[in-house]
């Protein structure tokens, strides 16, 4: 059975003649007459009755009309749903770090909502060791995180950077002049477990020739935040989205030489995948990406704020 055997039979009966379904169709009205016959003859049964002197349908041929409406219907819902983007209905499952979470994730979800509203987010917040993870086992579409992978199995579209800088609680750190690298192993360092952002500073710590060990260890980035606020120790943490508590005295900045180097983040996905969504969503999160300032949306980086 095809969809031109349907429409042939379908178009005859909602037009009232062969005549004008092969006008419709673009065809003549014998290639109209084949297809039908072909369906009778595929079910061993006559759809219409020609011992009239006009053709009427069968019980079987209401039947087979019935039929032909319903799959035509659903024929052309699948044509229009891949034809445009914002007809895609699908879950999409986005893996993203807490920095995204905290900053820019509800700009990204409204922005694939209003291209994509048939869309169904699911995001995962979770270390950037997790999300390769999760991406290897096919349990995540797409993740948001440090470039920190070199792996051939992922493809990784940049969308930003980050300044990550040296911070403590005010007074923790008592000192006039900028701090040599080697001089942080003097005090307590607050590091994260199972960071992107921890292996790509690792790297670039070695290419100085400095090794940091971690006093207090946590894979939690408000954890992070919080033992720093408290004095426990000095940590590493992007600088813009936290300037309303350096500016309130919670935290300070350390002047260290050589400073570390902006923190870039891709947008990352197998390499044999080849959904144009997940491609689409790594373009949106390009556009949407900025470390600058807590949870925004679209209305308050329209305002300015």
């Amino acid at each position: 059975m095809t969809f031109k055997q349907l429409e042939a039979i379908y178009w005859v009966v909602r037009l009232g003649g062969f005549a004008k379904a092969a006008e419709k169709l673009h065809t003549t009205q014998s290639a109209v007459s084949k297809r039908i016959q072909e369906l009778e003859a595929l079910f061993d049964t006559p759809l219409f009755d020609r011992t009239l002197r006009t053709s009427r349908l069968t019980e079987k041929g209401e039947e087979m009309v019935a039929v032909a409406k319903r799959l035509l219907e659903q024929r052309d819902l699948a044509v229009e749903q891949f034809q445009k983007p914002e007809i895609v209905e699908r879950q999409f499952r986005l893996g993203i770090t807490e920095l995204t979470a905290m900053t820019w994730l509800p700009k990204l979800v409204a922005r694939i909502q209003a291209f994509y509203p048939r869309v169904t987010i699911r995001p995962a917040v979770e270390t950037g060791l997790a999300l390769r993870d999760k991406l290897l086992a096919d349990e995540l579409d797409l993740a948001i995180v440090p470039d920190a992978f070199q792996e051939p199995r992922f493809t990784a579209h940049p969308v930003g950077t980050v300044e990550v800088v040296w911070m403590c609680k005010p007074g923790f750190v008592e000192t006039r002049r900028p701090l040599r690298l080697h001089e942080l192993g003097r005090y307590p360092l607050l590091l994260q477990t199972q960071s992107a952002t921890n292996m790509v500073l690792d790297r670039w710590l070695d290419s100085q020739g400095v090794r940091l060990t971690s006093s207090i260890s946590s894979n939690n980035m408000l954890a992070q935040i919080g033992m720093t606020v408290s004095g426990l120790g000095i940590t590493y943490l992007p600088l813009q989205c936290l300037n309303p508590m350096i500016e309130s005295g919670m935290l300070a900045t350390i002047k260290v030489t050589p400073s570390a180097p902006e923190m870039a983040y891709v947008a990352m996905y197998r390499s044999e995948q080849r959904s144009s969504l997940v491609k689409s969503i790594a373009m949106l999160a390009q556009e949407c990406c900025d470390f600058s300032s807590m949870f925004q949306t679209e209305e308050s980086v329209a305002r300015g704020t």
